[in-house]
This record gives C-alpha cells, structure tokens and sequence, in this order.
C-alpha cells in the first residue's frame, strides 16, 4: 500500500488552508460537509492524525474517531430527522476510495430521495451547505 501523503485535501483543511464547513471539531478529530455530498447533510468525520485509511490507522486513534462518527452521527439524526442513514469508508482506489486520508462517511437517506453517486463531481452549493453546517452543530447536546 502507498505511504500516507500529508499534502491530501483533508490535510489541507486540517491545517486550515483550505476552508470547509465545520460540524464539529475536537483536539484528535474534524467533522466537516461534504462539498460532493451523496444526500442533503452528508457529513465527513476524519482523523486529525494522518493515516491512508482503515487499514493502516493506529488503533487507538481509530477507535477514538469511531466515536466521534457516532457522536456526529447522532447530531446529523437529530438536525435532519433523515429515515435513514448510511456510514460508509473506502479503502483505496478500487474500493472508491478518492481521498487517502482516513475519513468516514454519515450519509442521511430520504424515503424516495435516491442517493447521489460517489464523488460524482457535482459540488454542492455553499450557501446551502453553510446552513447544513449550522443546523448539524446545533444539533450536539
């Protein structure tokens, strides 16, 4: 497997040079929108830490950052009252892994509101993705 590359994307808007929409964030983990998103609220949680993926995260980290996918989990439920929701994480290219940087998925799924492909290419709009970003942080009890 390739070595983890600490100028990806995500590492980016960890280090803030590149902006996101924050839901939460804590010392060890950062939850942000998704600018592709596969459903109104889908929601990226990732490590701060740098690791490619699930398979050579440091344990310890990841199972911290299981519990903050729960934790964001919970406050997407309640900020959107979705019917349903999905938690997905990809594990290189052939996987449809397209960030190498540990990150998992909260996708909210609308009864009879197909869900978006995979990094489709389709950016979302900001405006709407700023207010997502509000609604969700209000969300955390």
């Amino acid at each position: 497997m390739p070595a983890y590359d600490a100028d990806n994307i995500f590492a980016k808007i960890i280090a803030g040079d590149i902006p996101s929409h924050k839901v939460y964030e804590d010392e060890d983990t950062l939850a942000f929108m998704d600018v592709m998103p596969q459903s109104r609220g889908h929601t990226l949680v990732i490590p701060k830490s740098g690791s490619r993926n699930l398979i050579d995260a440091d344990p310890e980290v990841l199972s911290d950052l299981i519990q903050k996918v729960q934790i964001v989990a919970h406050a997407v439920n309640r900020a959107l009252s979705p019917d349903g929701m999905v938690v997905k994480q990809f594990n290189e290219t052939p996987a449809g892994q397209t960030v190498f940087h540990l990150h998992f998925h909260i996708i909210p799924v609308f009864e009879g509101q197909p869900m978006g492909r995979h990094a489709d290419g389709e950016m979302a709009d900001q405006d709407e993705l700023a207010a997502l970003a509000e609604e969700i942080r209000a969300a955390f009890e």
